[in-house]
């Protein structure tokens, strides 16, 4: 077995934890052996020139993190099975954001910030938690753990994604004709959905104005699914109360880009969950050995984006 590794930082570190997972493969990276043939590749955001070097060697591509849009899109993709990070230790992540991030606007502290540039002494009422809605879009591993989390804190949560899911304590939909009657009770919106046709510019203008007034946009899913320009409007306007967002359309966000200056917005820049390296590396060991000895290992649905 022929493993190269491709991703722009701790590619040597994902090597070591590798080779010490799999101690009979050869583990290599493209920093060390360049553009080469391989039977597997780990790769996050691969160039088309490693692509475009694989041979009928190639058994299949592992993805180094839970997004594959990026992959998918490459026009030198290979026709053989794709992986992708599920978990393997970036729900917690994702949970301890979302957490902070609910919280953020359900305790006011939102308020608090604009008010002490204003130099005021003002307590906000408290709220009950059952009356702020939340609702997950994404109910896949990461977005099904986030829900969860937040129904034990307390909140009414809501999820919703493409095929039908069934959590505990969460009130599940699935389907189009359900997004928009949802949309129209929820308070606080969390976004964690993929990118992929069917979601790309969902969060448009029409939908964002379906929330209440007052509701808070949370987006860590993928950047295409939100309209910045839609969300700024509805921000400007005063329908919104506020946004936290960790991905955008185009990353690096531009310098110049008006979202940064749109009202009561909390901008990170895609750091909400990390691939934790030992975890994951141990996701991706499992998988290679199982596939090395031809067994039927499920990955990512090409057709459905993920």
């Amino acid at each position: 077995m022929h493993v190269l590794i491709h991703t722009d930082n701790d590619s040597a570190r994902w090597q070591r934890v590798l080779a010490n997972a799999l101690p009979g493969a050869r583990i290599d990276t493209t920093a060390e052996v360049g553009f080469i043939p391989a039977t597997y590749l780990v790769v996050w955001q691969p160039p088309t020139a490693l692509l475009d070097a694989q041979t009928e060697t190639l058994k299949a591509i592992l993805n180094l993190g839970a997004g594959v849009d990026a992959l998918l899109s490459n026009p030198a993709l290979p026709d053989v099975p794709l992986y992708k990070i599920e978990g393997g230790g970036m729900e917690a992540y994702m949970a301890d954001y979302m957490l902070y991030a609910v919280l953020h606007f359900y305790r006011g502290f939102d308020l608090y910030r604009a008010h002490q540039s204003a130099r005021q002494w003002q307590p906000q009422p408290l709220e009950e938690k059952r009356d702020w809605p939340v609702t997950v879009l994404g109910l896949g591993t990461i977005g099904a753990h986030v829900a969860t989390l937040l129904c034990e804190h307390g909140f009414t949560v809501a999820g919703w994604s493409r095929s039908p899911k069934a959590l505990e304590g969460i009130d599940c939909h699935a389907g189009m004709d359900t997004l928009e009657p949802l949309l129209g009770r929820t308070r606080l919106l969390v976004n964690l959905l993929p990118t992929t046709e069917a979601t790309t510019g969902l969060l448009n203008h029409e939908r964002l104005a379906r929330l209440p007034e007052g509701a808070v946009v949370i987006n860590a899913g993928r950047g295409a699914t939100l309209e910045l320009t839609a969300l700024a409007s509805l921000l400007e306007r005063g329908h919104l109360r506020g946004a936290m967002l960790d991905v955008f359309p185009n990353e690096p966000l531009a310098p110049d880009h008006p979202i940064y200056t749109a009202p009561n917005v909390t901008l990170t820049p895609h750091i909400a969950a990390p691939t934790p390296i030992d975890d994951a590396a141990v996701q991706l060991a499992e998988r290679l050995e199982r596939l090395e000895q031809g067994e039927c290992v499920p990955g990512v649905d090409r057709r459905a984006g993920y």
